[in-house]
């Protein structure tokens, strides 16, 4: 589990696709981010959770299955790319964030960005069965970072989009600072807004059954 604070920056080192097995293997320079990461181990890399299956001086080389290559923006890394980073949340510390699976549900994009002086404003085009999961001051990981939701589309728009505010320290320590419209971006709904959608269709159908 992570927070969706992101520790530190790392480097793509290279991504090497495996068209054999469907797979990639992602090697990232990441430094002191890195210390007292063990084999196994999970880091969370622009929001996805991976585990390390080998470690360098200061890298870390992971394995990127297929499904994750389909669903997340994995697969367009290059090397000299600079990525989020989190490791595993510690029991016991305080969850600054919000509670954050690695587990991305899908991939959106920058539509605009807006400077307000003190923060910038970002909106982010979502897929529209994403867009149910997500409310007004609710909670969502772009990319890893963990952010409160300000504004969010009509149900009515065919073009379903949402709004987050960016303070500084966040335009400086992750990639959405520099992040150019556009661009892709990993989205991680909230996990209790996806357990409620389920346990609602459990509802509707045993209503519909009776």
């Amino acid at each position: 589990m992570f927070t969706g604070i992101i520790e530190g920056r790392g480097t793509v080192v290279r991504l090497e696709q495996k068209p054999e097995s469907d797979s990639a293997v992602l090697v990232i320079s990441a430094g002191e981010v890195l210390e007292g990461l063990k084999l196994g181990g999970s880091i969370a890399i622009n929001g996805v959770c991976l585990s390390a299956v080998r470690l360098g001086a200061g890298t870390v080389e992971v394995d990127v299955m297929g499904e994750t290559l389909l669903r997340t923006t994995a697969g367009e890394l290059r090397g000299g790319d600079t990525v989020n980073l989190e490791r595993c949340v510690v029991a016991g510390a305080r969850l600054d964030g919000h509670v954050v699976q690695g587990h991305v549900d899908g991939v959106g994009s920058l539509l605009m960005r807006e400077n307000k002086g003190a923060w910038d404003t970002l909106r982010f085009a979502v897929p529209r069965e994403l867009s149910q999961y997500i409310a007004e001051k609710g909670s969502i990981a772009i990319d890893g970072v963990s952010l409160t939701v300000t504004a969010v589309s009509p149900v009515s728009e065919l073009a379903q989009w949402f709004e987050v505010g960016l303070i500084p320290v966040t335009l400086t320590n992750t990639g959405l600072g520099s992040k150019a419209v556009g661009g892709a971006v990993n989205l991680e709904v909230d996990v209790l807004a996806k357990y409620a959608q389920r346990l609602l269709e459990f509802s509707n159908h045993k209503g519909a059954s009776s």
